[in-house]
């Protein structure tokens, strides 16, 4: 799609990012941040927007799905994406960036604040605790806050200046930065089904040794050695095709996988 005319300016994405502090406000587990990252841009939307309201409806229900990331680099993915609606690009280009950094970001974000700012200033105000002094506990908290903020809106303005010059400078080939970004989200969401999904066959037969000995064997051990991570990834097929196809929500799978994992375990079929 052709760039077109900006119409959003700074104060726009200044107040985007501010807006990322709403993102947990609709927390649910069916779309988990979905809900609270539409209504973060959707002011940013109506703008770019206000003259097609059929447009304005497509791309509000296409950023109404699930996502799940660190609140405080939120700015920088919504920023980014602004950018790109706002020069012109098409809905699916948009999203695939957007997936793309959803795992990536996530890991920045926790670590930078829950491993990073969170150890380093607990460490300083609870020496200054020890020492009596009083503004201890407060200053923690304040020096969280800026600290926070402060990243947020580097994340926020970064995203804009990212999204902007990227999409001007490679308009002709942003379909190629849309399928790379692509196999960025399917390669990590693929990893992570290997790591997160814990499904096991528990059964196992004895085999007589020549020796007169019993050895028993386990279908799992066997399985590993043909397909490791087979049947995660089994239940991880199982479980896209029931989202993609079969439009399920999060609570009908939730039963599902509960169902059979009861089931089987009591049956002694898996572990």
């Amino acid at each position: 799609m052709e760039s077109k005319q900006p119409i959003l300016t700074k104060r726009d994405y200044f107040i985007t990012s501010i807006r990322s502090y709403l993102l947990q406000s609709a927390f649910n587990y069916t779309a988990y941040q979905g809900v609270s990252y539409l209504n973060v841009i959707f002011p940013a939307l109506r703008k770019i927007y206000h003259n097609d309201q059929a447009k304005l409806k497509e791309v509000a229900t296409a950023n109404l799905e699930f996502y799940n990331t660190n609140p405080h680099m939120v700015p920088f993915v919504t920023n980014m994406q602004l950018a790109m609606y706002d020069n012109g690009q098409d809905v699916t280009t948009a999203r695939s960036i957007k997936m793309a950094m959803m795992g990536p970001l996530a890991g920045v974000g926790d670590s930078i604040a829950q491993f990073g700012l969170a150890p380093l200033f607990s460490t300083i105000f609870a020496g200054l605790a020890l020492d009596g002094l009083g503004f201890a506990p407060m200053g923690y908290w304040f020096a969280m806050i800026l600290s926070l903020l402060v990243l947020r809106l580097s994340m926020g303005t970064l995203g804009y200046r990212l999204g902007t010059s990227a999409i001007q400078s490679l308009s002709d080939q942003i379909g190629r930065v849309s399928e790379a970004a692509s196999i960025v989200g399917v390669t990590v969401i693929a990893g992570l089904a290997t790591l997160f999904v814990k499904a096991k066959i528990a059964l196992e037969y004895t085999t007589i040794l020549d020796t007169g000995e019993k050895q028993v064997v386990a279908f799992q051990t066997i399985l590993d050695k043909i397909m490791p991570n087979l049947l995660p990834v089994l239940v991880t097929i199982l479980v896209y095709y029931l989202l993609k196809k079969r439009n399920w929500n999060t609570y009908q799978l939730l039963f599902l996988l509960f169902g059979i994992g009861i089931a089987a375990s009591s049956l002694g079929i898996l572990q």
